[in-house]
Protein backbone atom coordinates (compact mmCIF):
# COMPACT_ATOMS: atom_id res chain seq x y z
CA UNK A 1 0.00 0.00 0.00
CA UNK A 2 1.18 3.39 -0.96
CA UNK A 3 1.92 5.24 2.70
CA UNK A 4 0.88 8.72 1.22
CA UNK A 5 -2.71 7.60 1.19
CA UNK A 6 -3.09 6.93 4.14
CA UNK A 7 -1.06 10.14 5.36
CA UNK A 8 -3.05 12.01 3.10
CA UNK A 9 -6.33 10.80 4.62
CA UNK A 10 -5.40 12.12 8.65
CA UNK A 11 -3.00 14.53 7.73
CA UNK A 12 -5.02 17.12 5.50
CA UNK A 13 -2.62 19.34 3.25
CA UNK A 14 -1.66 22.97 4.52
CA UNK A 15 -1.85 22.01 8.15
CA UNK A 16 0.80 23.16 10.62
CA UNK A 17 0.62 18.91 12.33
CA UNK A 18 1.27 17.91 8.63
CA UNK A 19 4.48 19.66 7.72
CA UNK A 20 6.17 18.32 11.25
CA UNK A 21 4.56 14.96 10.57
CA UNK A 22 6.28 14.66 7.10
CA UNK A 23 9.37 16.56 8.24
CA UNK A 24 10.14 14.60 10.95
CA UNK A 25 9.01 10.92 9.31
CA UNK A 26 11.43 12.02 5.77
CA UNK A 27 14.36 12.82 7.88
CA UNK A 28 13.67 9.65 9.83
CA UNK A 29 13.30 7.55 6.51
CA UNK A 30 16.36 8.97 5.48
CA UNK A 31 18.61 8.13 8.41
CA UNK A 32 17.32 4.40 8.09
CA UNK A 33 17.63 4.05 4.67
CA UNK A 34 21.63 5.90 5.28
CA UNK A 35 22.16 3.23 7.73
CA UNK A 36 20.45 0.37 6.04
CA UNK A 37 22.83 0.72 3.11
CA UNK A 38 26.25 1.64 5.50
CA UNK A 39 25.58 -1.74 7.32
CA UNK A 40 24.62 -3.47 4.31
CA UNK A 41 21.27 -4.74 6.42
CA UNK A 42 18.91 -7.37 4.23
CA UNK A 43 16.23 -5.09 4.75
CA UNK A 44 13.58 -3.56 1.51
CA UNK A 45 14.52 0.05 0.89
CA UNK A 46 10.65 0.51 0.09
CA UNK A 47 9.50 -0.88 3.28
CA UNK A 48 12.34 1.09 5.76
CA UNK A 49 10.76 3.97 4.01
CA UNK A 50 7.18 2.98 4.23
CA UNK A 51 8.20 1.84 7.99
CA UNK A 52 10.03 5.12 8.63
CA UNK A 53 6.94 7.45 7.16
CA UNK A 54 4.10 5.68 9.31
CA UNK A 55 6.11 5.11 12.47
CA UNK A 56 4.29 8.17 13.94
CA UNK A 57 0.86 7.81 12.06
CA UNK A 58 -0.94 8.38 15.26
CA UNK A 59 0.43 11.64 16.93
CA UNK A 60 -2.76 13.67 15.44
CA UNK A 61 -5.05 11.65 17.66
CA UNK A 62 -2.93 12.62 20.88
CA UNK A 63 -3.35 16.07 23.16
CA UNK A 64 0.28 17.63 22.12
CA UNK A 65 -0.23 21.64 20.88
CA UNK A 66 3.53 21.75 20.45
CA UNK A 67 3.39 19.97 17.42
CA UNK A 68 -0.16 20.80 16.50
CA UNK A 69 -1.92 17.81 17.55
CA UNK A 70 -4.86 18.49 19.40
CA UNK A 71 -6.33 15.10 20.78
CA UNK A 72 -7.56 13.71 23.29
CA UNK A 73 -4.85 10.32 24.04
CA UNK A 74 -1.37 11.00 25.96
CA UNK A 75 1.30 11.68 23.13
CA UNK A 76 2.87 8.36 25.21
CA UNK A 77 0.14 6.25 23.29
CA UNK A 78 0.96 7.95 19.64
CA UNK A 79 2.68 4.39 18.80
CA UNK A 80 -0.58 1.88 19.70
CA UNK A 81 -2.83 3.82 18.51
CA UNK A 82 -0.89 4.60 14.95
CA UNK A 83 -0.67 0.50 15.28
CA UNK A 84 -4.31 0.22 16.09
CA UNK A 85 -4.93 2.74 12.82
CA UNK A 86 -2.49 0.77 10.55
CA UNK A 87 -4.05 -2.43 10.91
CA UNK A 88 -7.62 -0.93 10.45
CA UNK A 89 -6.86 0.42 7.56
CA UNK A 90 -5.68 -3.22 6.80
CA UNK A 91 -1.55 -2.19 6.20
CA UNK A 92 0.86 -4.84 7.17
CA UNK A 93 1.19 -6.51 10.28
CA UNK A 94 5.28 -5.56 9.89
CA UNK A 95 3.98 -1.79 9.45
CA UNK A 96 1.23 -1.78 13.20
CA UNK A 97 4.72 -3.20 15.17
CA UNK A 98 6.67 -0.65 13.88
CA UNK A 99 4.43 1.83 15.28
CA UNK A 100 3.44 0.00 17.82
CA UNK A 101 7.32 -0.71 19.41
CA UNK A 102 9.59 2.38 18.12
CA UNK A 103 8.93 4.88 21.59
CA UNK A 104 11.55 5.43 23.57
CA UNK A 105 13.61 2.19 22.53
CA UNK A 106 10.76 0.45 23.19
CA UNK A 107 8.89 -0.37 26.21
CA UNK A 108 8.96 -2.65 28.33
CA UNK A 109 6.22 -4.54 30.63
CA UNK A 110 8.33 -3.53 33.70
CA UNK A 111 8.56 0.08 32.04
CA UNK A 112 5.03 0.62 31.55
CA UNK A 113 4.00 -0.54 35.51
CA UNK A 114 6.78 1.15 37.16
CA UNK A 115 6.52 4.35 35.55
CA UNK A 116 2.67 3.76 35.46
CA UNK A 117 2.35 4.87 32.03
CA UNK A 118 -1.14 4.34 30.45
CA UNK A 119 -0.34 1.67 28.22
CA UNK A 120 -1.62 -1.62 28.10
CA UNK A 121 0.98 -3.59 30.46
CA UNK A 122 2.44 -5.50 27.53
CA UNK A 123 5.80 -5.97 25.95
CA UNK A 124 6.80 -2.86 23.41
CA UNK A 125 10.28 -3.26 22.50
CA UNK A 126 11.06 -3.26 18.93
CA UNK A 127 12.26 -7.17 17.96
CA UNK A 128 12.42 -7.31 14.21
CA UNK A 129 15.61 -6.02 12.34
CA UNK A 130 12.66 -3.51 10.59
CA UNK A 131 11.40 -2.59 13.65
CA UNK A 132 15.38 -1.88 15.54
CA UNK A 133 15.82 0.66 12.84
CA UNK A 134 13.22 3.09 12.56
CA UNK A 135 12.93 2.74 16.55
CA UNK A 136 17.16 4.03 16.51
CA UNK A 137 16.58 6.22 13.57
CA UNK A 138 14.08 7.99 15.16
CA UNK A 139 15.79 8.95 18.42
CA UNK A 140 17.80 11.28 16.25
CA UNK A 141 15.49 13.74 15.46
CA UNK A 142 12.91 15.82 17.26
CA UNK A 143 9.39 17.20 16.24
CA UNK A 144 9.71 20.11 17.71
CA UNK A 145 12.02 23.21 18.37
CA UNK A 146 14.98 23.05 15.23
CA UNK A 147 14.29 19.77 14.35
CA UNK A 148 17.94 18.80 13.36
CA UNK A 149 19.44 15.89 13.55
CA UNK A 150 20.79 15.43 17.51
CA UNK A 151 24.18 14.45 17.98
CA UNK A 152 24.51 10.53 19.35
CA UNK A 153 25.83 12.10 22.73
CA UNK A 154 22.66 13.86 23.08
CA UNK A 155 20.77 11.53 22.02
CA UNK A 156 22.10 9.23 24.90
CA UNK A 157 21.62 11.60 27.28
CA UNK A 158 17.99 11.71 26.18
CA UNK A 159 17.58 7.63 26.94
CA UNK A 160 19.87 8.01 30.28
CA UNK A 161 16.66 10.13 31.98
CA UNK A 162 14.57 6.87 31.43
CA UNK A 163 15.28 3.78 33.26
CA UNK A 164 18.32 2.27 33.17
CA UNK A 165 17.07 -0.78 30.73
CA UNK A 166 16.15 1.82 28.12
CA UNK A 167 19.56 3.18 27.88
CA UNK A 168 20.49 -0.90 27.87
CA UNK A 169 18.39 -1.18 24.61
CA UNK A 170 19.29 2.21 22.99
CA UNK A 171 23.36 1.37 23.17
CA UNK A 172 22.19 -2.19 21.94
CA UNK A 173 20.78 -0.14 18.44
CA UNK A 174 23.53 1.77 18.97
CA UNK A 175 26.05 -1.25 18.68
CA UNK A 176 24.06 -3.40 15.70
CA UNK A 177 23.67 0.07 13.77
CA UNK A 178 27.50 1.20 13.82
CA UNK A 179 28.16 -2.09 12.25
CA UNK A 180 31.82 -1.85 13.24
CA UNK A 181 32.44 0.70 11.02
CA UNK A 182 32.74 4.32 12.12
CA UNK A 183 29.81 6.57 13.31
CA UNK A 184 29.81 8.40 10.43
CA UNK A 185 25.80 8.55 10.01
Amino acid sequence: MDYQTIIDKYYPAGTTCRGIFMHHSQQVANKALKIMAHCRLDLDPKEVETAAMLHDIGIFMTDAPDIDCHGSEPYIRHGIIGADLLRKEGYDEKFARVAERHTGAGLSIDDIVNQNLPLPAKEYCPETLLEKLICYADKFFSKSGAMREKPIEKVISSMSRFSGNTLIRFNELHALFTCNKGNNL
